[in-house]
């Protein structure tokens, strides 16, 4: 099992599990299991996966309480199952500290390509404290406030640079829209979503050469992410 990465599926059914199971380790990865919240927390806290999948809807603790248990411990990456249709619980494992979610009836193709996302994006992440992000298409200076997708210089706004910066910092990731209203409004704007709204058409107009979104993306309902590179779409 040496120089595998690690994933951990806590979910209830034992039907996924084995799914999940058998599709992830014939792509190569090393796998266990867990029937619950707490017994995936204690096997995350003993086993130190690369990366966890867990369903939101649990008996005993749920996944919106464990994704808040693990990201108070770690930055392991950390996917959501849901049922369509389920947003509510969905946006709250996300502001709880989940990365990504993947809606049931489970597409294995799309939910391999967000394992591999997320865990190329573990191995990469950005330093906060550092003043220039170079990533993808993008290169950010804090320092001098200078945006450069493409080798093109943007002219960014205030609000439009804190924006991009702080979507590029968690880049590949689903934020919410009230983590971003917090973020960049202040906690006292997380119920005025019409705000982020007008924010992120004006800067999409500024940094996307078509009239398809190819780096802020759209997750309906419940935030945004950026795709550096301008890889939109799943295998």
């Amino acid at each position: 099992m040496a120089g595998k990465q690690r994933i951990l599926v806590i979910d209830d059914e034992p039907q996924i599990t084995r799914v999940l199971r058998t599709s992830l380790s014939s792509s190569g990865y090393e796998v266990r299991t867990a029937e619950d919240g707490y017994a995936g927390l204690r096997m995350a806290r003993e086993w130190r996966p690369d990366l966890v999948i867990t369903d939101v809807s649990m008996p005993n603790m749920d996944g919106v309480e464990l994704s808040g248990q693990l990201r108070s411990e770690s930055q392991v990456p950390i996917i959501v199952l849901s049922v369509k249709g389920d947003e509510k619980t969905k946006v709250a494992a996300l502001d709880a500290g989940a990365d990504d979610y993947v809606t049931k009836p489970i597409g294995m193709n799309e939910l391999l390509a967000r394992v591999r996302r997320n865990l190329t994006r573990a191995e990469a992440i950005e330093d906060t404290s550092r003043q220039t992000i170079e990533i993808g298409h993008f290169c950010i200076d804090s320092d001098a406030n200078r945006v450069m997708v493409k080798g093109r210089e943007l002219r960014l706004t205030p609000k439009e640079f804190e924006l991009l910066t702080y979507l590029a910092r968690r880049a590949g990731r689903v934020v919410t829209h009230r983590v971003l209203l917090s973020a960049i409004w202040g906690p006292n704007a997380v119920e005025q979503p019409e705000h982020l709204r007008v924010l992120v058409g004006q800067l999409r107009k500024k940094i996307e050469s078509e009239d398809t979104p190819h780096y802020i993306i759209t997750e309906p309902w419940v935030g945004y992410r950026l795709e550096p590179s301008g890889e939109i779409s799943f295998p």
